[in-house]
């Protein structure tokens, strides 16, 4: 049985479309050390004064989800910290993933972006959200999974996201976005805490792996901040974290490869406890021998452990592996 991580394993090479349904994300983010406020008003994000989270959750008719993950933010500063780390301007579209009761949404509607984007899945939520932002002509409510929304719904090529990403569709997420990389300039992502230390991993290092190398492929990480777990209503049992991303400048690839560099990091990390020689025979139907040159030609140390791959290792050999990962090239 493979010990890849679950949600590690839901990344691949297909079209978006081919991956499994999954729920809409948190609504809301903290930082390390935020506490949840307790006193009523506006200050939550609600929209009517003497309005708590809770009560606002209850008139909707929503009990909070587990499934879907459904942890609301009651910090305005945090809230802020967010929205600032997108540094919206004038001429941004934003999509935000996951708005929730729109403790975000309002913070970003005051940072004065061109047009907003709203996804979000719960239909009790996106009918309060219309109710509060329709009459903004900036603002547009998609009522779907993220997942299913086509990059043409989306406004402007100076494309800024901002979201909260459930453990279970973290890594289908970022696949997808990837896809729109070419637009998007900067995105600001929360993530459970697990998920966002694996992300922005470095070689060597203990949470380092194959969704640090896949995210690696298509964005840099500029900055982080953790999401503590009293900043939600209701609470959740883990802390998050907020990670800044934007696209890498330049790709260490070309679209032909990306589908076998994806295999072929799939290979090396499919047993990552072991050495990469006996995770790639275990995962390829190549012999040993040929495993055995191309980590030669590729001048990594059969030996090694895949946590010491850096991606351009990575890409290296999967350059050498494409006949034994790619079927057009078996064919």
């Amino acid at each position: 049985m493979s010990t890849v991580p679950k949600f590690e394993r839901y990344w691949n090479c297909a079209r978006p479309t081919d991956y499994p349904h999954l729920t809409s994300p948190w609504s809301g983010g903290g930082i390390i050390g935020a506490n949840p406020i307790q006193s009523p008003g506006t200050r939550h994000g609600i929209g009517r004064p003497n309005t708590t989270p809770a009560r606002a959750l209850k008139s909707a008719g929503v009990r909070p989800s587990k499934s879907r993950g459904q942890n609301f933010l009651v910090q305005p500063s945090v809230a802020t910290h967010i929205v600032s780390a997108a540094e919206i301007e004038a001429g941004d579209s934003v999509v935000e993933i996951g708005p929730g009761l729109g403790i975000l949404t309002e913070r970003i509607i005051g940072a004065g972006p061109r047009r907003l984007t709203l996804v979000e899945l719960d239909e009790r939520l996106a009918a309060m959200l219309s109710a509060r932002f329709g009459g903004d002509t900036r603002v547009r409510l998609l009522n779907r999974d993220f997942l299913t929304v086509t990059r043409p719904e989306f406004d402007g090529e100076r494309l800024k996201v901002i979201g909260n990403l459930p453990f279970s569709a973290a890594a289908a997420i970022l696949r997808r976005l990837s896809d729109y990389r070419e637009s998007i300039v900067r995105m600001v992502l929360m993530f459970q805490r697990e998920v966002g230390e694996r992300i922005r991993a470095l070689p060597g290092s203990r949470n380092y792996g194959s969704l640090s190398v896949f995210s690696s492929l298509y964005w840099q990480i500029i900055g982080h901040f953790r999401v503590a777990a009293g900043s939600f209503h209701p609470r959740p049992k883990v802390d998050a974290e907020v990670l800044i991303m934007e696209p890498r400048c330049e790709r260490d690839f070309n679209p032909a490869e990306e589908s076998d560099i994806c295999a072929t990091v799939r290979a090396v990390f499919s047993a990552p406890r072991k050495t990469i020689r006996n995770s790639l025979s275990g995962s390829l139907d190549v012999d040993s021998n040929t495993i055995e040159a191309a980590l030669e030609l590729a001048n990594i140390d059969p030996s090694m452990r895949p946590a010491m791959l850096d991606r351009s290792q990575l890409i290296a050999l999967a350059r050498i592996l494409r006949p034994a990962t790619s079927p057009a090239c078996r064919a």
